[in-house]
């Protein structure tokens, strides 16, 4: 067992003994919790009314304290409690980052109605399929939204209440709606642990998005977990902390991802809703307007995918501004392109970065790596957390060796209870209380998880797997290359060869001879692309920040 690893489980088993603040309870057998989180949305976003009138949420120009919010929240759950809305209907939130959405995300699980956050990157036509297949009650619409489904919700049924609409005098706004109810508070509901709080659906980057329909009892064993995390970390990077103190520099994220994901909601929102510390959000990832907010808000912590952190990172502007407050970035969403950490150690030569592992069906808890870890753990993505139970299993559901490669499985309490109205797929995904991922990793002799890639990503040249994030993170390491997607086109003979679409850094040069050069002094022979498309533009990203590989190799087929 390695200093490191010794470290991480002496914080955690002080941690988690009975009579600690994180003492677990169950056993091996059926799965681990904490024993004192939260039962409820309810107990648990209620500490951020401790935090009082300190200032929590900065948008554009406006700025809210803890109260703020909260007496926001308090009026619209009244007002939907007013309108009708009981425990178990369904609201669904069709928006950009606002902060009307974290008043809403609060006011609907006060009232034990079930929030289902909508994707808002998606045509009309998707967000319409979601807030229907959820069988959503009431939609809660940004004006841009509202404008491309309002023709659809109102054939279905469905009522719209528009955040910040043009018309301010529109009876439709969401400010109409509560008018009357400021200063009043929801009637209160007795909720289960067991009770549905939130249907978030999956991404669908192939075939039509699922609901992830997520326990109270999950998400609190998720902010749970959380926390202990930090804490463990905090204890096993004591030097890395002080540093950080002497600063001065008050706790604040820079919330640049979507809500509407785990990521944002859980990682981001609710834990620093519960934790007292300031949110500068943005409405979409900006470079340049992070920039700004870094240096004029003090911003101490930036979470989001390593290509908005290559961006950052790789921003010429990032050398003009000052970064000193900057000590902390959490990198999720994928594995952890080598690049990235030379990058950071560079930049930022005394940080407190890492990264973790999770998706929306584990309420984005797995594994995580933080601190001297991070760097001295390369390609990892962290030891798997106290609660959450992780196998590498083959086709077959087998569990194999540790060091090899295989599917995910995951065992949780912080797990989804299961897929909305979807028998066929919870039958399929779901095994004796194992989540089957989708993902493709291994365990080390230390127990710490590697990621290789997605199932369904995988290229399969002539019996060999290939995981295109190999080929992808040995590209991102050439200077002109600054985005590139590995991907498998058919093949004949081979069944599949390898295709790389590159798009490279402005006023940067490269030709497929070369870059296929590259490749080949760092990769086995077969991993070399057999084919290099160069793409002038970006190349096209999902709200999570990945890669839409599907729409690329479509693209490609048709050529």
């Amino acid at each position: 067992m390695s200093e490191i690893q010794q470290e991480f489980a002496s914080a955690m088993a002080q941690l988690t003994v009975p009579g600690a603040p994180y003492e677990l309870a169950g056993d091996a057998d059926s799965g681990l919790y904490y024993a004192q989180a939260p039962a409820n949305l309810v107990e648990a976003l209620s500490v951020a009314r401790q935090h009082g009138d300190r200032e929590f949420l900065i948008y554009l120009n406006e700025r809210r304290s803890f109260n703020d919010l909260m007496n926001e929240a308090d009026a619209l759950a009244a007002a939907l409690q007013a309108h009708g809305i009981v425990k178990g209907d369904r609201v669904a939130l069709a928006m950009r980052n606002y902060p009307e959405w974290m008043a809403a995300f609060i006011a609907v699980t006060t009232i034990g109605a079930v929030i289902v956050p909508v994707n808002s990157w998606g045509q009309p036509a998707d967000i319409a399929y979601t807030v229907e297949d959820a069988g959503a009650r009431v939609a809660i619409c940004d004006q841009q939204r509202y404008n491309g489904v309002a023709q659809l919700f109102q054939e279905k049924g469905i009522e719209t209440l528009i955040a910040r609409p043009e018309n301010k005098d529109d009876p439709r706004g969401l400010a109409a709606f509560v008018a009357n109810f400021h200063g009043k508070t929801p009637q209160p509901v007795a909720i289960d642990g067991d009770d549905l709080a939130l249907i978030m659906y999956t991404s669908g980057t192939s075939g039509k998005p699922k609901g992830a329909a997520s326990t109270h009892g999950a998400i609190c064993q998720a902010l749970y977990n959380m926390e202990c995390a930090a804490i463990a970390a905090a204890m096993t990077n004591g030097e890395l902390i002080g540093a950080m103190l002497e600063r001065g520099f008050e706790p604040t994220s820079l919330l640049a991802v979507p809500l509407f994901h785990v990521s944002g909601c859980h990682a981001q929102f609710l834990a620093n809703l519960r934790g007292g510390r300031r949110i500068v959000m943005m409405y979409k990832w900006d470079v340049d307007q992070a920039l700004h907010y870094i240096e004029q808000e003090r911003v101490t912590t930036i979470a989001a995918a390593p290509a908005m952190l290559l961006d950052l990172l790789e921003a010429p502007g990032f050398d003009q501004v000052d970064t000193s407050s900057l000590f902390s970035l959490g990198i999720g969403g994928a594995a952890t392109p080598p690049r990235v950490k030379k990058l950071l150690g560079d930049k930022l030569p005394q940080n407190f970065s890492g990264t973790g592992w999770g998706m929306t069906e584990t309420n984005a808890q797995g594994a995580s790596l933080t601190g001297r870890a991070f760097f001295a753990k390369a390609g990892c993505s962290g030891f798997p957390h106290p609660i959450v139970d992780i196998r590498i299993c083959d086709e077959e559901g087998e569990a194999i060796p540790e060091g090899a490669s295989g599917e995910i499985w995951v065992r949780s309490c912080a797990n989804i209870r299961e897929y909305w109205n979807r028998p066929e797929a919870n039958a399929e995904e779901f095994r004796d209380g194992w989540l089957k991922t989708g993902d493709i990793g291994y365990l080390d002799d230390e127990g710490f998880l590697f990621l290789a890639d997605r199932a369904k990503d995988m290229i399969i040249r002539g019996g060999e797997n290939i995981y295109p994030i190999e080929i992808e993170n040995e590209l991102l390491e050439h200077e002109a290359v600054k985005e590139v997607a590995a991907i498998g086109l058919p093949h004949e003979r081979l069944g599949e060869e390898v295709a790389v679409v590159v798009h490279l850094h402005p006023g940067a040069s490269l030709d497929e001879q070369g870059l296929v050069d590259f490749c080949r002094s760092r990769l086995a022979s077969y991993k070399v692309p057999s084919h290099v498309f160069f793409s002038e533009s970006a190349l096209p990203r999902n709200a999570t920040n990945k890669i839409l590989k599907r729409e690329l190799k479509a693209g490609l087929l048709a050529t």
